[in-house]
């Protein structure tokens, strides 16, 4: 596939390779294993709670100093920098299936929805127009230019503590992980699963992504309903990044968490915009 292997895209398989290699010829480790599953959903919280749930959807609130660490936090991930994920991910939600989606399973397969698009050149440029609500903090917009200066400074950190056996499992192994993990969600969450509401796209919901993903695999949910913070509409839905934000609440870091109304719940049609901005913060 085309920039699959363009030189930009070398570092990602490296780590793959890292991961693999590493493991293959060190052994296997239960600490290590705990080490980066550890990493894996710490940096995964970064991406839903953050990356998506509060840069791309804004469906809570927080301060700009908690902002700044969410944002930092989602960067930890190594799936560039947040203005450039929020951007691409409200264009997805504009053309959701259709061909101007920039990750369709539908429209251009698996392969591609999964990492094809984040490896082609023609999406490497963060989209501004789409994200205005948030390029106006400089910060933000000096963490999505330099958005390997955190991934690279963790690695550093492992290595330094930890040695070879915490670089590898918390670093190499658990980003391997993580990527794939996330990356469900574009592809597996268009492809498996039920749905419980009619949408024009594809999206499913899919228990098995939502243990993944910290709940992000009740996809369909979602789309239809993109105010809410909760994915996981009932009680049975598990979605431990909604349980974390509400504790968040409670200790005043973050504010206005919100839930699907009565008539979501129902069954009810509802118009779901692009994106919900709310006033600065």
């Amino acid at each position: 596939m085309h920039g699959a292997f363009r030189p930009q895209s070398l570092p990602f398989w490296g780590v793959h390779l890292v991961a693999i290699a590493g493991v293959a010829l060190t052994g296997w480790s239960w600490p290590g294993l705990a080490l980066a599953v550890g990493f894996y959903y710490l940096r995964m919280f970064g991406v839903c709670a953050g990356y998506h749930r509060y840069f791309s959807h804004r469906t809570y609130k927080m301060g700009r100093v908690m902002q700044f660490l969410m944002a930092l936090l989602g960067t930890l991930s190594v799936q560039k920098g947040v203005l450039w994920w929020a951007a691409h991910h409200r264009r997805h939600h504009k053309h959701s299936d259709e061909p101007q989606d920039v990750h369709s399973a539908k429209q251009r397969g698996f392969w591609w929805a999964h990492v094809g698009w984040i490896l082609t050149d023609e999406n490497d440029e963060t989209d501004w127009k789409r994200i205005p609500d948030f390029a106006k903090y400089p910060e933000l917009v000096w963490l999505n230019k330099y958005h390997l200066v955190p991934p690279v400074a963790l690695a550093a950190l492992l290595a330094l503590v930890g040695g070879w056996p915490a670089l590898l499992w918390g670093f190499f192994v658990s980003t391997t992980l993580l990527w794939h993990g996330t990356f469900t969600i574009n592809s597996l969450a268009h492809l498996i699963g039920k749905r419980r509401y009619v949408t024009t796209d594809d999206s499913r919901n899919h228990w098995l992504l939502a243990v993944l993903t910290l709940g992000e695999g009740w996809h369909n949910n979602h789309h239809y309903y993109q105010r809410s913070t909760n994915q996981g509409f009932y009680w049975w839905e598990f979605d431990p990044a909604y349980y974390l934000l509400l504790l968040m609440q409670w200790m005043r870091l973050v504010s206005d968490v919100t839930v699907p109304p009565r008539h979501v719940l129902d069954g009810g049609r509802v118009e779901t915009p692009e994106i919900v901005v709310e006033p600065s913060v």
